[in-house]
C-alpha cells in the first residue's frame, strides 16, 4: 500500500489509523509505506511490481493513483491496482464505482472484481483518468496556491481566478482523420468523463472503449468563458458551437506559447511546447465492487 500523506491537504496523513483498521477489518495482510516528495508512488509501485507483490494499492488521491498506475506499467505489469480514495476529487475512483467508505474501500480490495481500463499516454506519462493542456494545467496550478478553500470548491475557485488571468495560445492539432491550426484556450483529453471532482470536461468518455476522447476550445472572451464554466459541471458545453469534441487514439499537438500539461491532476511538465498523446488498450486492471467489473455505460 502507497499512502501519500499529502493528499487532501495532509488529511489523507491523520486517515492513517483508520485506514490501517479498515484494512485489518477487511482480513487483508499489508506493507504500508508513506511517499515523502512526488515520485516516490512511481518507484514504491514499480520495485513491488518488479518483486511480484500485489495488488498494488494507492491510498490517496487521483495524484498518486497517477504515480501507481507509472510504477506498475514500467515494471510491464498490468495491476491489479487498488484504490483508497483519500483526496479532493477522487475521480478515477468515483468514476469506477469505488466508494470513499474507507471499510467497503477496503473490502472491494478483499473480495472485488477486476475491471479492465485502457490508459492514456502524454509525453511518455501515463495516466488513467485526465489530461489537459493550456487552460486546465494553469487551474492545477493557481489551484496549488489556494490555501484558504476547502474542498472541490478549490477547483471552481481556481478555474475562476484562471479566466481571469485569460491566458491564450496558438496550436496546430493533428488527430485521426482531423488537424486544427489556430488560437487555443484549453485541449482537455478524457480517458474517463470527470476531473477536479465536479467538471465533466469529456462526458462522453468510456475508460474502455480504445480511445481518448479530446474537448477542444479556440480562443474565447472571458466572459463566454464565464458563461460556459458552469455548463462543464453538467457536460452540456460540448452541445455549444465554439466547443469541439472528437474521438481520436493519437492526437500531436504543436502550442506556442509553451503550456504546462497536466496528467491524473498532477503537472508532470512546466514548458512544453510539442505534446503527444496516444491510448493504450486494456492497460490496466482495477479492483472494483462486485458487479462493476463490466463496461458501463
Amino acid at each position: 500500500m502507497i499512502l501519500n500523506p499529502y493528499s487532501n491537504r495532509w488529511r489523507a496523513r491523520a486517515q492513517r489509523p483508520a485506514v490501517e483498521a479498515a484494512l485489518a477489518e477487511a482480513g487483508l495482510a499489508y506493507r504500508l509505506h508513506e511517499t515523502a516528495r512526488p515520485g516516490d508512488g512511481v518507484t514504491l509501485a514499480r520495485e513491488a511490481a518488479l518483486a511480484g507483490e500485489g495488488p498494488i494499492v494507492a491510498a490517496g488521491g487521483d495524484g498518486i493513483v497517477g504515480e501507481a498506475v507509472n510504477g506498475i506499467i514500467q515494471a510491464n505489469s498490468r495491476g491489479p491496482l487498488g484504490i483508497l480514495p483519500l483526496g479532493t476529487a477522487n475521480d478515477l475512483a468515483a468514476v469506477l464505482g469505488i466508494p470513499t467508505d474507507l471499510r467497503r474501500a477496503a473490502r472491494t480490495i478483499a473480495m472485488g472484481e477486476c475491471r479492465t481500463i485502457d490508459l492514456g499516454v502524454v509525453n511518455g506519462r501515463y495516466f488513467a483518468n485526465n489530461s489537459g493542456v493550456g487552460l486546465e494545467p494553469v487551474v492545477t496550478l493557481t489551484n496549488r496556491r489556494l490555501t484558504r478553500v476547502r474542498g472541490v470548491l478549490r477547483y471552481v475557485v481556481a478555474a475562476v481566478l484562471t479566466i481571469l488571468q485569460h491566458p491564450i495560445w496558438q496550436a496546430h492539432l493533428e488527430w485521426d482523420g482531423g488537424h486544427y491550426e489556430g488560437s487555443m484556450t484549453l485541449v482537455s483529453v478524457g480517458n474517463t468523463h470527470r476531473t477536479g471532482g465536479v467538471f465533466f470536461m469529456t462526458p462522453l468518455a468510456s475508460p474502455d472503449d480504445a480511445l481518448l476522447d479530446v474537448t477542444f476550445a479556440p480562443a474565447l472572451s472571458r466572459v463566454r468563458l464565464f458563461r460556459l464554466l458552469p455548463m462543464t459541471l453538467k457536460g452540456t458545453h460540448i452541445k455549444e458551437p465554439e466547443i469541439r469534441t472528437f474521438r481520436t487514439r493519437s492526437l500531436h499537438a504543436t502550442v506556442r506559447p509553451a503550456t504546462p500539461i497536466q496528467a491524473d491532476g498532477e503537472i508532470v511538465e512546466m514548458s512544453a511546447t510539442v505534446v503527444r498523446y496516444s491510448v493504450l488498450p486494456g492497460a490496466l486492471q482495477v479492483l472494483v465492487p462486485p458487479g462493476r467489473s463490466a463496461r458501463q455505460t
